[in-house]
């Protein structure tokens, strides 16, 4: 009984007190999910991740991810572990546990955020690659990168984002989104966008 509650507790810090980003849609699909709380964070490669089994101190570890997406554990060896919410990650060793021991309790929580990065190139002060750790707009990696440069066109700034084969191209108008009523062009950002200031 006391593992149950302990996993449960765990659990609930684990969904509530860590950020949440949005991994797939539109601009306006991510500002709703935002809105509503209807978020998960998706695990990527670098991140850290402590897994607990009650009662087999064997067992739990704190692991990194792989460039391959995968962790490494005893007795499971390799486990697929980018692109599961860390619930999703749970379930799985739960199930691939049960084969060692009866009713097993794992938690799995995210310790540090190291796969949510973003590119600002062009016409800005610091252009780079940031690691970010928590919901991210434009505006803000604007901000991270210390503003535009004197020739920067403000208006056609443009959010490159993956797609599979392809990068979309998201167009963001700076000039728009800082007059009145324009706040709700100032979408949050994905892990791998590129923000481009011609």
């Amino acid at each position: 009984m006391a593992g149950k509650i302990f996993s449960i507790a765990v659990l609930v810090v684990m969904t509530v007190g860590l950020p949440q980003f949005v991994t797939s849609g539109s601009a306006e699909a991510q500002s709703a999910a935002v809105a509503n709380g209807h978020s998960s964070y998706r695990i990527g490669p670098e991140d850290m991740l402590q897994i607990s089994v009650w009662k087999n101190e064997a067992m739990s570890k704190l692991v990194p991810v792989r460039p391959d997406g995968m962790i490494s554990l005893p007795l499971l060896q390799d486990i697929q572990a980018a692109g599961l919410t860390p619930t999703e990650l749970r379930e799985t060793l739960v199930k691939k546990l049960t084969e060692y021991m009866p009713a097993p309790e794992v938690a799995v929580i995210l310790t540090d955020v190291r796969s949510f990065k973003v590119s600002v190139i062009g016409e800005v002060q610091k252009p780079a690659r940031y690691e970010l750790k928590s919901w991210t707009t434009v505006l803000d990696v604007l901000a991270l990168a210390g503003g535009f440069n004197e020739f920067a066109a403000r208006n056609r700034i443009v959010v490159l984002r993956p797609d599979g084969k392809t990068m979309q191209r998201i167009p963001f108008n700076y000039n728009k989104v800082i007059s009145a009523g324009g706040e709700s062009e100032n979408f949050y950002l994905h892990s791998g966008d590129i923000v481009l200031v011609p």
